[in-house]
């Protein structure tokens, strides 16, 4: 299975149950691509059917994967979704980069900042980060 990317804290992330049956443990191990990992109020089960949402990103920000691991935390859980196909996948990664450079951009802002200095601010992010986020780099285990 692939590697998990840590989601922002400060960047809302929704799980929605799907009303897909589960996927047994050991064919989610096999199957998945890697994923994201959250915080979640709640527990969920392993297996379980979720779309992973961005509220910031749109209401089509919304990718569908499984529940891989679940574990408890100080203030809730913190929750694995694996991907099983490449379109999410892809749409998860890209989405992750977008929490990121906004993330970045707000870090980075001060009171007089202008639309120019925010895509110098996304640009140099991509310049410093993107690799993290290629495929071969997503879907590549953890060494950790």
């Amino acid at each position: 299975m692939g590697r998990f990317l840590p989601h922002p804290d400060d960047v809302a992330a929704l799980l929605i149950q799907r009303p897909s049956p589960p996927i047994p443990r050991q064919r989610l191990h096999t199957i998945g691509l890697g994923g994201i990992a959250c915080n979640c109020p709640r527990a969920w089960r392993q297996g379980t059917a979720v779309d992973l949402h961005i509220p910031s990103l749109g209401a089509g920000a919304r990718y569908p994967g499984y529940v891989a691991w679940c574990r408890k935390v100080k203030d809730g859980y913190r929750v694995g979704i694996s991907f099983t196909d490449e379109h999410a996948l892809f749409g998860a990664r890209m989405g992750e980069q977008a929490c990121r450079i906004e993330r970045y951009c707000r870090q980075h802002e001060d009171a007089e900042s202008t639309p120019e200095q925010f895509e110098t601010m996304a640009r140099e992010w991509v310049a410093r980060h993107a690799g993290e986020f290629s495929h071969e780099a997503f879907v590549a285990p953890a060494l950790d």
